[in-house]
């Protein structure tokens, strides 16, 4: 069987799916002014047949994980359906998803009997009125009521993501909030470095932070540095026999950041990016619509590994062709 490699030696078992650009929250980091149509892209989201053929060649070439994102992935009607071919129909092992929690307490028995593995919710504070300024929602208690379903029917692989801006949810108190709300629930919280993307240069000037103030608050509290194997993924974690959950830290504008890189992306067009912060991928859709093309569709993908960069080059101020995070699945 081929194997995702590139020329650095890295694998690639993982794969980020976007099945939607739309999102229903207005977040202040990515779209503070809502979904936009891009009139200039007029192609249509992966429907699901295409989604299927996609997965079954991505397992052929070793990927044994997808990430479902968007924008706002449940926003799609036939999402639980995608869930599915994914987790049933195809030879992928784990399929999660990374969602905002919209309507997360009527979706959770759902989201659990359709074969999910693992979800991502993103909740940048446990302020209530942090939380509305941020996303424009006041919906903080149902997603934590969603949480709450999920696991009082035994869903346990629960990851929440933060994205660390200054002077907003940056402070000790902010931080105690989350360690006394991971002390009694097995959840991982993974505060995340805001990145500068093609389009809010003047919001990371204002809010950009780096994760060593985190990273210094679990010093002095006796957090312990997790450690992984090569193929562990980005997140730096942390652990204290005291408490149930976890803490995290992604921080892509850290030394050796990309050395620890295992995924690809796919965007909700067909757009294979090699890096999320890249100029380099293809689009993959003309081979996308019949079974038969899955030999050709195979050798397309590899052939593009070796044309994977070694690094993002985030810290020179280069953010490639990702305009915003909901156009590359974040």
């Amino acid at each position: 069987m081929n194997i995702l490699k590139d020329t650095f030696g890295r694998k690639f078992p993982y794969i980020r799916l976007s099945i939607s650009d739309v999102c229903n929250f207005k977040c202040g980091y990515c779209l503070p002014n809502g979904y936009q149509v891009d009139k200039n892209d007029n192609r249509k989201f992966l429907h699901l047949d295409e989604i299927k053929r996609l997965a079954n060649c991505f397992s052929e070439l070793g990927v044994n994980k997808i990430r479902i994102t968007g924008g706002e992935p449940t926003v799609r009607k036939d999402f639980f359906d995608i869930i599915k071919v994914l987790k049933f129909e195809s030879g992928i092992q784990n399929v999660s998803i990374t969602t905002n929690g919209y309507k997360l307490d009527k979706k959770a028995e759902q989201l659990v009997n359709s074969g999910l593995t693992g979800i991502n919710i993103s909740i940048d504070s446990l302020d209530r009125e942090i939380f509305k300024n941020i996303t424009g929602h006041d919906r903080l208690p149902e997603i934590l009521n969603g949480i709450e379903s999920l696991q009082s029917i035994g869903f346990e692989n629960i990851k929440i993501n933060a994205v660390l801006l200054n002077g907003i949810n940056s402070s000790i108190k902010d931080f105690n909030n989350w360690a006394k709300f991971i002390e009694k629930n097995k959840i991982d919280l993974r505060y995340i470095e805001l990145m500068r993307t093609g389009d809010n240069l003047d919001y990371f000037k204002k809010y950009h932070v780096s994760s060593k103030i985190f990273k210094e608050y679990l010093k002095e509290n006796k957090w312990i540095y997790q450690t992984f194997g090569k193929d562990a993924g980005p997140s730096l974690n942390y652990i204290n026999p005291k408490y149930e959950g976890r803490f995290g830290i992604i921080a892509p504008y850290s030394e050796d950041f990309c050395k620890s890189c295992n995924r690809l992306r796919v965007t909700s067009r067909g757009d294979l990016r090699l890096c999320l912060f890249g100029n380099t991928g293809i689009n993959l859709r003309h081979l996308l619509q019949k079974d038969d093309q899955l030999n050709e569709l195979k050798d397309l993908i590899m052939k593009q590994m070796q044309f994977k960069k070694e690094s993002h080059y985030l810290e020179l101020g280069e953010t490639g062709s990702t305009i915003n995070l909901s156009k590359t699945g974040g």
